[in-house]
């Protein structure tokens, strides 16, 4: 049986309020964990700003490289909203209006005091683009081949991911269990390679913390198979186990 294949994706964070600390990024984490149970791995991210050049070349970099590219940020009313006309220019295409986002927008607005030319150009798309439904704020999101343009806000992203759910093709999803230890990681990195190495197919994650006065580390196992990934978690302890370490209950 030949290796399975892994679909994976990129993700492009657009704005200057990312990169000036006023606003933190929420977005990275959500579309990670979507992809996961999309059965795409999330390989790589880049947060740039509101500087078309930026995003054209970041847009066409991860786009040729990933199975998927996501953007976040920039299709908005106003003028620095310039997302949609930066990944058209990725794409070699020209931003238009498609009429499905018009009709929407002219529904949600017609008594906010209707389609003034600033949200009109929230139905703008790259030419032959898709429209991703957006329950809340009327305007949608857009899909362009490989490219799925979603809103900064990151609620509005939420249900966006929830429309795409189910309908881009992956993998399977990635599956994951925890063992909590009060160990310093240092101490047992060779364990965690060790137990890693034994069963194929799964990855030991290990994360440091530091509480109740207590150093600890949390040892996160991924795999696609449920089977491989108990076998992992029933080994990790009992060689934690063997060698005296204190596991703390319910971290997996």
């Amino acid at each position: 049986m030949g290796e399975e294949r892994i679909w994976t994706a990129g993700l492009v964070i657009i704005g200057d309020e990312i990169l000036s600390g006023r606003t933190q990024d929420r977005n990275i984490a959500q579309v990670a964990t979507w992809l996961n149970l999309q059965g795409i791995r999330l390989a790589e991210v880049r947060v740039v700003p509101d500087v078309e050049e930026k995003i054209v070349e970041a847009v066409n970099a991860l786009r040729s490289a990933n199975d998927y590219l996501f953007t976040t940020g920039g299709i908005g009313p106003t003028h620095d909203d310039i997302t949609v006309d930066a990944i058209a220019k990725a794409l070699g295409v020209d931003a238009v209006v498609h009429p499905k986002a018009r009709a929407i927008l002219e529904a949600y607005y017609a008594d906010k005091g209707g389609l003034s030319e600033a949200r009109l150009r929230m139905a703008r798309v790259p030419a032959g683009a898709e429209l991703i439904e957006n329950r809340l704020s009327g305007a949608p999101g857009i899909r362009a081949g490989n490219v799925f343009i979603l809103a900064g806000v990151p609620h509005i992203a939420t249900l966006m991911l929830e429309a795409l759910s189910g309908t881009i093709p992956g993998g399977r999803p990635l599956l994951s269990r925890t063992v909590g230890c009060w160990v310093p990681e240092s101490e047992v990195a060779v364990l965690l390679a060790e137990t890693e190495k034994a069963h194929e197919g799964c990855q030991i994650g290990s994360y440091p913390f530091f509480r109740e006065g207590r150093v600890g580390a949390s040892f996160v196992i991924r795999s696609t198979s449920q089977e491989a990934l108990d076998g992992c978690f029933t080994d990790l302890v009992g060689r934690l186990e063997a060698e005296g370490r204190e596991l703390i209950p319910d971290a997996g």
